[in-house]
């Protein structure tokens, strides 16, 4: 049974400053048992997580309509400045390429390492396919901001 993610309060409140924080946490995660609060896997999650980032560098695979590329950039200092709210469903035009597969816990930890790696060491992004033209720090808070709400669904033992 999916766990209604917008109503659930076991969530564990997180904030990142930086990758390396991000990445610190991730290392904990890793090395322990874990609950999963939420619908998806740690593996799951880590995939999401690391599409999106990785994306950031090399184009999304998709663009939102019109009216969201149109409200996007109005939105964007709230998703940048402040927690992500939980709950929301990925559209249709989305759910192709970052919707995650069954993975691996193991697997996906790897990929978003990687995809940390490269976030640290690339200076190129993509537009957003929502926000339109971002700078690297503004991908760096809106990555850190999913991250924080993904994550918080995980529960380390």
């Amino acid at each position: 049974m999916a766990v209604a993610t917008d109503k659930d309060s076991r969530r564990r409140t997180l904030r990142f400053a930086s990758f390396d924080e991000l990445a610190a946490e991730l290392d904990r995660l890793a090395a322990s048992p874990v609950r999963q609060l939420g619908n998806w896997t740690l593996g799951q999650i880590c995939r999401h997580l690391a599409v999106s980032f990785n994306s950031s560098i090399d184009g999304y695979a998709f663009r939102a309509p019109w009216l969201v590329r149109t409200l996007g950039p109005l939105l964007k200092g709230r998703y940048l400045r402040k927690p992500m709210p939980s709950g929301f469903k990925l559209p249709q035009y989305a759910q192709k390429s970052l919707l995650p597969p069954a993975v691996d816990d193991a697997e996906g930890v790897n990929e978003l390492r990687g995809a940390i790696a490269r976030q640290m060491r690339e200076s190129h992004r993509a537009p957003s396919p929502i926000f339109g033209a971002m700078t690297r720090d503004e991908w760096t808070q809106l990555h850190l901001r999913h991250a924080e709400l993904h994550l918080s669904f995980v529960e380390p033992l």
